[in-house]
């Protein structure tokens, strides 16, 4: 395998093209790895939306790694699944998670989406930590991307070219199709409802034991109906997501923040447990969210550039993976980058991280299809032994980047 070593690029000069979860943790693991960064946001960075995100230890892993203070982030440390009754909400089924950081090293964190992207905004742009600031450029609309110079043009008329260009700007990313990536999309049977409520009205409407539970809890699942509900921002707020056939409301508007009622959302789950519809009644930042398929792409990377998170792989939330996976996707950029593969050339880390992320994320990406119609199919729920080939708690969460990376860097080192 050749090898080139410029000192011209040491450290490189990379860009990310993105703001979101994905994109900042590719600033922190490549800040970390010693490089030059620098953010495009195409508005102001205003934050994300949205509501819970669980952070299981394939991706905690990573925060930890790049010595992000979890604790600031505010998480939940999930210690359990529920599985309830639909119409009674009795506790139907438990999986602990009590031996969780024993088996994998990490707690299984339970964030608010918006304290997570937040922190990581604060980790990679301010001085503290090792390695230089990434800088964030607001206002910087990426229109146009030459993949083999890795030159990027904005919509304010700045011009800017990289010796890398991380592609995270999301699930409806422009930059994919400059890389001739075309997405083949089709809308899904499901929609999704998410909202939040506050610890105080929940103490209120005598619902303050959905608030201190330190678990994710699923009413329904085996087929397109499910609740899914976990507390987060340290116990303070609680989340649900809440799935149901696309042909109750026929939402034919794209996004997943399109406002709705407490009592549209509570009427279209009429026989569900009546404590759930209480929250529903009553809860806030309520939002519709209208689902589709996305089939695998069939490649990431071409010339200095690269796709990352739900640009590279959108998938259904059923596996609560998706921020994880972006978190990996940086985890892989970050150790390819690092000092350790300083004689491998740009175009041969890139095809490594594809050759490393894309087998891995694409049969998350089909378990996650799959679980949304069968609940026995997630992490946690799911075994080998019912079904061999099931996605299992054991191979995502205990998985070694770190070893794989060495062992795909010595393969192909030793195939010359």
């Amino acid at each position: 395998m050749p090898s080139s070593v410029d000192p011209k690029h040491d450290p490189y000069d990379i860009a990310i093209v993105g703001s979101g979860l994905g994109g900042l943790s590719a600033a922190v693991a490549l800040r970390r790895a010693g490089h030059n960064v620098t953010i495009y946001e195409r508005y102001d960075f205003g934050g994300e939306v949205g509501a819970s995100l669980s952070c299981a230890s394939n991706g905690s892993r990573f925060l930890q790694e790049w010595q992000v203070d979890i604790a600031k982030a505010r998480p939940v440390i999930l210690k359990s699944l529920i599985r309830h009754d639909w119409k009674t909400g009795q506790v139907s089924g438990t999986y602990p998670l009590g031996d969780y950081r024993e088996r994998f090293g990490t707690d299984y964190n339970n964030f608010h989406r918006i304290d997570l992207h937040q922190h990581l905004k604060h980790v990679a742009t301010t001085e503290g930590g090792k390695g230089t600031p990434a800088q964030l450029k607001v206002w910087h609309k990426a229109v146009d991307l030459d993949p083999i110079a890795g030159k990027i043009v904005f919509e304010n008329g700045v011009v800017a070219t990289h010796d890398l260009v991380v592609c995270a700007d999301g699930i409806r990313s422009q930059m994919r199709e400059k890389l001739g990536v075309i997405p083949h999309i089709a809308p899904s049977a499901s929609c999704c409802y998410r909202c939040i409520i506050h610890a105080d009205k929940l103490r209120e409407l005598g619902l303050h034991g959905f608030a201190e539970n330190s678990a994710i809890e699923f009413w329904g699942g085996d087929g397109i109906d499910k609740i899914v509900m976990s507390a987060c921002s340290d116990h303070d707020v609680v989340s649900c997501y809440c799935f149901y056939p696309a042909e109750k409301n026929d939402l034919k508007e794209d996004g997943w923040d399109i406002s709705t009622t407490g009592e549209n959302l509570a009427a279209t789950f009429p026989e569900l447990d009546e404590r759930l519809l209480t929250l529903f009644r009553n809860a806030e930042d309520i939002k519709m969210w209208r689902l589709y398929d996305h089939d695998q792409y069939p490649y990431w990377v071409k010339g200095k550039c690269c796709l990352l998170g739900d640009a590279a792989h959108p998938m259904m939330p059923d596996q609560s993976q998706g921020a994880c996976m972006a978190i990996e996707d940086a985890g892989a950029l970050g150790i390819l980058f690092a000092p350790k593969y300083a004689d491998l050339d740009v175009t041969e880390k890139l095809r490594l991280y594809e050759l490393e992320r894309k087998p891995r994320a694409s049969r998350v990406q089909d378990s996650s299809r799959r679980a949304r119609l069968d609940l026995t199919e997630r992490i946690g729920w799911s075994s080998a032994n019912d079904r061999p080939g099931k996605l299992t708690i054991e191979e995502v969460c205990g998985y070694d980047m770190h070893a794989h990376v060495a062992e795909l860097v010595k393969e192909t080192k030793a195939a010359g």
